[in-house]
C-alpha cells in the first residue's frame, strides 16, 4: 500500500501545517489510518492494494472486524470518522472521485450524564494536597483552576505564563480547533496562582522537584519541565484515595461539576457554552439533565411529605 502511505504522510502534513492540529491529534489519526492499513492488505491478502481498490466491502469488512473486537462505540467513531476525513482529503486533491465509506453507518452514542460532585465534596477533595510541599501548592493551584474555569485537561497543560493575567483576573486558551478564549478566573484561584508561581522553591533543587527549566510553562512537573495530563490524572487518584470519596473523580469531573454548579447558581446556558468552549449549544443542555436530576433528588430529601406513605386527600 505505498500510494496508502505516501497520501496518508501528505495528509498529516496538511493536518499539521494547514489545519494546525495539535500532537495528540496527528498521534490518533496516524494511528488510525495504520490501524485501518493493516486492515485492508490481510482482508484484501495484497500488501499493496491501491487505494482506488478500497470500495464499500472492505469499509463493511473493516467495520465488522472493529466490533468482532469489541472496541468501544467512541473508539468505532473515531475510527470510522478519521476515515472518512482522509477519504475526503483524497477526493478534493483528486486522487478519488468518490468516498469508500460514505454509504457505512457510524455507531450512535449515548448520551451519558456528566458525573459531578458536590461542593462539599470538592472542597474535600481540594484539601488533600500538602500545601508545605511545593508539589503540593501546584496540585491545589491546578485544581482551583479546573474549578474556577472549567477548563479541559489540555486547555490547562498548555497554559504558559504570559496566557494568565492576574490583574485582570483571566486565563487565554487554546481550545478544540485551535480556538482561543478568554476566561475569567476567580480571585481564589488567582491567588493560588500567584502564591505558586512566586514560592522560592520553583527556581531551586530539592529531594523533592528540579529547579525551573521551562520559565514559559506555568506547571511544571518534579523535573521542572512542562507538567503532563498523565501526571495529573496520577495525584488526582492519589488524592481522590485520600479523600475517601467514593465516585471516580477525574480533571473532567471537575468540568462537569463547575458547569452544573453555574446551571444551580443560575447561570444562562449560553453564556455556559461560551465558557466551556463548546462549539454548539446541544452540546451544552446535557447538564440541564444533571440540573433537573439533582432539583429532584434535593426536592425529595428536603419536603417533609416527599416520603409519606398515605392516600390522597378526596
Amino acid at each position: 500500500m505505498e500510494d496508502f502511505i505516501k497520501h496518508k504522510e501528505n495528509y498529516l502534513q496538511y493536518l499539521k501545517v494547514v489545519k494546525q492540529a495539535s500532537q495528540h491529534t496527528l498521534r490518533n489519526y496516524e494511528l488510525d489510518l495504520v490501524i485501518f492499513q493493516k486492515f485492508a492488505a490481510e482482508f484484501t491478502k495484497d500488501e499493496n492494494v491501491p487505494l482506488k481498490a478500497l470500495n464499500k466491502r472492505i469499509m463493511r469488512g473493516y467495520l465488522a472486524d472493529l466490533h468482532a473486537k469489541l472496541a468501544k462505540k467512541r473508539t468505532v467513531l473515531r475510527r470510522l470518522s478519521s476515515l472518512r476525513s482522509f477519504f475526503k482529503y483524497l477526493i478534493k486533491e483528486g486522487v478519488l472521485s468518490e468516498n469508500p465509506i460514505d454509504e457505512i453507518e457510524s455507531p450512535k452514542l449515548e448520551k451519558n450524564i456528566p458525573v459531578f460532585i458536590s461542593y462539599d465534596q470538592v472542597e474535600r477533595l481540594f484539601s488533600q494536597p500538602d500545601l508545605t510541599s511545593y508539589l503540593g501548592l501546584r496540585d491545589r493551584c491546578i485544581m482551583e483552576l479546573f474549578y474556577s474555569s472549567g477548563l479541559r485537561m489540555s486547555e490547562l497543560v498548555g497554559l504558559s505564563r504570559p496566557h494568565i493575567d492576574l490583574r485582570n483576573f483571566t486565563v487565554r486558551v487554546m481550545g478544540k480547533g485551535r480556538k482561543e478564549r478568554v476566561l475569567p478566573i476567580t480571585e481564589s484561584a488567582a491567588g493560588w496562582i500567584s502564591r505558586y508561581l512566586k514560592d522560592p522553591a520553583r527556581f531551586s533543587d530539592s529531594k523533592e522537584h528540579q529547579a525551573e527549566k521551562d520559565p514559559e510553562a506555568l506547571f511544571l512537573n518534579k523535573w521542572g519541565k512542562r507538567l503532563t495530563p498523565r501526571s495529573i490524572d496520577r495525584h488526582f487518584q492519589e488524592y481522590l484515595k485520600g479523600s475517601g470519596l467514593v465516585e471516580r473523580i477525574t480533571p473532567h469531573t471537575i468540568r462537569h461539576t463547575i458547569a452544573t454548579h453555574w446551571l444551580e447558581k443560575g447561570m444562562d446556558l449560553k453564556t455556559i457554552q461560551v465558557l466551556l468552549g463548546h462549539s454548539s449549544l446541544a452540546t451544552t443542555t446535557i447538564y440541564t439533565k444533571v440540573s433537573s436530576r439533582l432539583k429532584k433528588e434535593v426536592y425529595e430529601k428536603a419536603h417533609p411529605r416527599a416520603f409519606l406513605d398515605q392516600e390522597p386527600a378526596s
